[in-house]
């Protein structure tokens, strides 16, 4: 599947293993998005156009936040150690059957906000013993 940025200078080629949505709510997501990040966590991508517009800001050590420096728009979020690309659900132009199942940082997220959906939670040391023990 194809997607572009806001303003059309990028466009992501990826190909998703499966429509299934998560919530983040660690401060950094919503500090970089202005609330949780919605996004598709199995994907893989497949090519970039213009690259050179797009910045990679490492946002932790096992981290990469990727932007187009000419709108600002989110383009993925890439796990390090998993060589592993998230893809923000708005970014993806296709209207596939998405689904939330899972929400991470479950103990970060403030309480002015809640999804109705039942899912899968998980807290912030969840989440890295999960990774930590490669599941």
């Amino acid at each position: 599947m194809k997607s572009k940025c806001l303003c059309g200078a990028v466009e992501l080629e990826v190909e998703l293993s499966n429509t299934e949505v998560a919530a983040c709510h660690c401060s950094m997501c919503r500090k970089w998005s202005g609330g949780p990040m919605l996004a598709i966590d199995s994907g893989e991508l497949k090519s970039i156009s213009n690259e050179s517009l797009v910045t990679r800001y490492q946002s932790s050590e096992w981290a990469e936040r990727g932007f187009c420096s000419k709108c600002g728009t989110h383009l993925f979020y890439f796990l390090k150690p998993a060589n592993h690309y998230h893809f923000p659900i708005g970014l993806l132009d296709d209207s596939s059957d998405y689904k939330l199942s899972h929400q991470i940082f479950i103990d970060e997220k403030p309480q002015y906000y809640s999804f109705s959906n039942e899912t899968q939670n998980m807290t912030g040391a969840e989440v890295f013993a999960h990774f930590e023990s490669n599941e």
